[in-house]
């Protein structure tokens, strides 16, 4: 039976903006790392991604989705665990769920030169015949996402004790992925919700659309399920359990959901635009000595490749069959 939880209270996670970055880095550190790890997500203004572009790739996005099912399963690829082109709606679940999400979603990649080193691990893009433009608009954004991506990590890295730079080798050529996300028009008798209750796997995950209302993170303080509520345009950013694992917890990867409408909004869809911060695939996720302490000790004394637990956890989620 449809789940609509009750309307929940929402989170006091602080609005920053990203202009603050270049004009004073270091206050802009401590307010970011304050706010995840206070909550596992900030909401970001002045992103510098153009809302020209933004708009042009709504308007993609819609289109894709209304496209009929037959030609949108033509680019699933089976077997590919998701990494590229469509996934269709109720394929994927949350670790642990019982029913699986009520969503379809499109992959896009990083385009990489012909013969490059991740070649093996990283897809091709799947492109559609239509809409037209939607390859040159989405590498574009994805070009965006990169750059305000960099300059987050550039904080967190202040914000650790590191280097600013300390991240640029680790995602240059990263295995990044957007997520163009439809949650159709919801039935009475639909089972399950748009987004069970899950964590990211990547670094850090930057997203657009979350105005429309639904998103919700689980607070460590209060056990309670607070609603995310940016302000027209902003971005929200949460910690991926990579992030959580690489700082032994200090940033901490929240357990998050996508909750069913309220009745009058059922017959409505729901567009978003996560972008899935990842590292290069050989980059070994390692504890960062100085968030090991004897009052917090090393959770992950075994290093492992961003590639190996990108897989692990595909498979948790259904993505890829064992």
């Amino acid at each position: 039976m449809l789940d609509t939880p009750a309307i929940a209270d929402v989170a006091a996670v602080p609005t920053l903006s990203l202009s603050d970055e270049a004009r004073d880095p270091a206050a802009f550190a401590r307010a970011l790392g304050g706010s995840f790890e206070r909550f596992g997500f900030a909401i970001v203004a002045d992103h510098g991604v153009p809302q020209a572009l933004i708009d042009r790739a709504w308007a993609e996005t819609e289109a894709l989705f209304a496209l009929p099912e037959a030609e949108k399963r033509g680019y699933h690829l089976p077997g590919g665990g998701g990494a590229r082109g469509y996934t269709p709606f109720k394929t994927e679940i949350a670790k642990g769920a019982s029913a699986v999400d009520l969503k379809e979603f499109w992959h896009v990649g990083r385009e990489l030169p012909e013969g490059h080193r991740f070649a093996a691990q990283m897809a091709a893009n799947v492109w559609p015949t239509r809409p037209e433009g939607f390859r040159d608009t989405f590498v574009e954004l994805f070009a965006a996402f990169d750059r305000a991506g960099d300059r987050l990590l550039s904080a967190i890295a202040r914000h650790l004790g590191l280097a600013p730079d300390w991240f640029d080798p680790a995602v240059k050529d990263g295995n990044s992925v957007l997520r163009l996300l439809h949650y159709p028009p919801i039935p009475a008798d639909a089972e399950g919700v748009r987004a069970g209750a899950h964590e990211d796997i990547n670094l850090i995950t930057l997203l657009l659309g979350a105005e429309e209302a639904g998103l919700e993170l689980l607070d460590r303080a209060s056990g309670k399920w607070l609603a995310i509520k940016p302000p027209e345009g902003a971005m929200v950013v949460n910690v991926g359990d990579m992030l959580q694992r690489l700082t032994n917890h200090v940033l901490p990867s929240t357990t998050h959901r996508v909750v069913n409408p309220a009745p009058e909004r059922r017959g409505h869809s729901r567009y978003s635009m996560p972008f899935f911060l990842h590292p290069a695939p050989d980059f070994l996720i390692e504890t960062l000595p100085q968030t090991i302490s004897e009052a917090r000790p090393n959770r992950y004394p075994t290093p492992i490749t961003a590639h190996d637990y990108l897989h692990e956890r595909l498979v948790e989620i259904g993505l890829i069959k064992k």
